[in-house]
């Protein structure tokens, strides 16, 4: 019965299969990324129906106590 030898440490290398799986994960995560900003780009900041409201209110003139101002 032959044993066979384990090569030493210093003679193991990743080689050109760990290199294409680690350039392809940086690969998918850029595109990842990529696609990640383009979506956060189209999220609205605020809702609609707040700035819709903001700009409701801002049309109305109030005086002090409250009630609207006849014009």
């Amino acid at each position: 019965m032959t044993v066979l030898a384990s090569p030493a440490a210093s003679q193991v290398v990743p080689g050109i299969l760990g290199f294409l799986v680690v350039a392809g994960m940086a690969l998918a995560l850029f595109f990842l990324l990529r696609s990640m900003n383009k979506q956060l780009h189209k999220v609205a900041r605020e809702p609609r129906w707040r700035e819709e409201a903001k700009q409701e209110q801002a049309k109305q003139d109030y005086s002090k106590n409250g009630t609207p101002q006849q014009g």
